[in-house]
């Protein structure tokens, strides 16, 4: 069993450039579009309520979060350190078109850029699964990832769907984790998949 028994706030990054050294591949990146709940499920995994702000405004945030992360596996008592990146929500509205311009290019630069991401997490509303902004957003890090980078597909608030529209999901994504930060679901497995993937050197059948 993998648990998360420190988390820290580190640092506010307008872009790439400003990203904090690291020497290490060990950084996973959570991107969802607005509203989705990846402050609360960043909150979940680190057990922590406030961990990551839960914004009432959706958009509001355009900075670059870094919180070192530590895990450890209950098993062989070892500890391991990671960094869990959480990008501004994508996709708002009401964020002006110069802001929104300038936002996404910083973010596209990020995510194309930053060599030290091992994992990225693509977080997608169970409610709504076939928008075309994620379809975009998952085209866009197949393009930009490298063979030493992975993709993971997260639908969040499952707890929301009906049995039918659940099994509907499932087997549309078959490879996507299902999670719901109010009833804990999925979130185990979760954690399991980020400590394989950044730390065994084997790829999880999820991904």
């Amino acid at each position: 069993m993998i648990d998360i028994i420190d988390s820290t706030f580190i640092t506010s990054a307008p872009n790439v450039a400003m990203a904090p050294e690291n020497e290490l591949q060990n950084e996973v990146v959570f991107m969802a579009r607005s509203n989705v709940g990846k402050s609360s499920l960043l909150n979940t995994l680190s057990g922590r309520k406030s961990l990551a702000k839960v914004s009432g405004t959706p958009g509001k945030t355009r900075l670059i979060n870094y919180f070192d992360i530590t895990l450890l596996h209950r098993e062989n008592a070892k500890k391991y350190k990671a960094f869990f990146v959480d990008l501004p929500g994508f996709g708002y509205a009401r964020v002006s078109k110069s802001i929104k311009k300038d936002w996404e290019k910083n973010l596209t630069r990020f995510i194309a850029q930053r060599s030290q991401i091992k994992l990225f997490i693509h977080l997608r509303d169970a409610r709504h699964p076939e928008l075309e902004i994620d379809a975009s957003v998952d085209e866009f890090l197949h393009e930009s990832c490298r063979e030493d980078q992975y993709i993971l597909q997260v639908f969040t608030k499952i707890d929301k769907l009906n049995q039918k529209e659940f099994n509907r999901l499932k087997h549309a994504y078959p490879d996507a984790l299902m999670v719901s930060n109010s009833k804990k679901k999925g979130v185990e497995q979760l954690l399991h998949v980020i400590y394989e993937t950044l730390f065994t050197g084997h790829k999880h059948d999820t991904l």
